[in-house]
């Protein structure tokens, strides 16, 4: 048998054969990849209605619905982001607060409303209240006994917290379920935002009422209670405008003026 014959087998079908490479015509495969926007980073993956990332304290639109829901009330997360204010905010937001006859109070906090001017302001109320109402009692006392014995009372501090803490958080949530069952739409977290800047002027006021004149510190109380509704009034006024609620804005004028006179009476008698 001749070599000749050997290479003309087929070889396509034995056993461990490697079929022939079959060569088509095919398009070319595009790797190209697209360009990525490293400067839209998250990405926002909610549409028009997602938010994505965004810094901490800038406005979201969904903060009012989120307030008005009940699910992370008692979660501190949930009140982070009302803390995250500078200093210049807050003072001016307090001078706003000593020139009621603005009203633009929530035009000014915009979207971005905090609590840490409130808490801030109510705390030192709070001591202030306590110790210098201990102080105008003494000045008092020697002022009509030199003899007289006097001693620090220490119910101070717990009249002063259950008021001024009582005071800034049910009266603005007393006026928000108010004012949603009347159809407004208000913000929870704006109502004590602006209900705690208002207690700046009393704070003021307080050094003064230590003087050991009692016709003087009625001027004081007086002048810095209606200094402190009308700023309340006039900014609920203009944060409810378009609908007839005079009852509301009565109310928290009476309320305001109610609290100064407490202070007065109750603190420096």
């Amino acid at each position: 048998m001749d070599e000749a014959s050997y290479t003309s087998l087929p070889t396509s079908h034995l056993l461990g054969s490697v079929p022939a490479a079959i060569v088509e015509d095919k398009k070319p495969i595009n790797y190209d990849v697209p360009e990525a926007n490293l400067q839209i980073f998250p990405p926002n993956n909610g549409g028009d209605k997602g938010w994505g990332y965004q810094a901490p304290g800038t406005s979201r639109g969904g903060d009012e619905q989120s307030t008005s829901r009940w699910k992370g009330v008692f979660s501190i997360s949930s009140y982070t982001p009302y803390f995250d204010v500078d200093t210049d905010a807050v003072l001016d937001r307090i001078k706003s607060s000593l020139n009621p006859t603005q009203g633009d109070f929530f035009r000014k906090i915009d979207d971005n409303p905090d609590l840490y001017g409130p808490v801030w302001i109510s705390t030192t109320l709070v001591f202030v209240l306590a110790a210098l109402g201990n102080c105008a009692t003494y000045l008092m006392n020697k002022h009509s006994n030199q003899k007289a014995v006097w001693s620090f009372d220490v119910s101070y501090v717990n009249w002063a917290a259950c008021a001024v803490y009582g005071y800034v958080l049910v009266v603005p949530t007393a006026f928000y379920f108010l004012l949603q069952y009347l159809g407004s739409k208000v913000s929870l977290v704006r109502l004590w935002c602006m209900w705690g800047y208002s207690l700046f002027i009393l704070l003021l006021s307080s050094f003064l009422l230590i003087i050991p004149t009692e016709f003087f510190r009625w001027i004081i109380i007086i002048l810095a209670g209606s200094a402190s509704a009308c700023f309340v009034g006039l900014n609920m006024k203009s944060y409810i405008e378009g609908n007839d609620l005079t009852v509301v804005i009565i109310s928290t004028l009476v309320l305001q003026v109610a609290l100064a006179l407490f202070i007065k009476i109750w603190f420096f008698p």
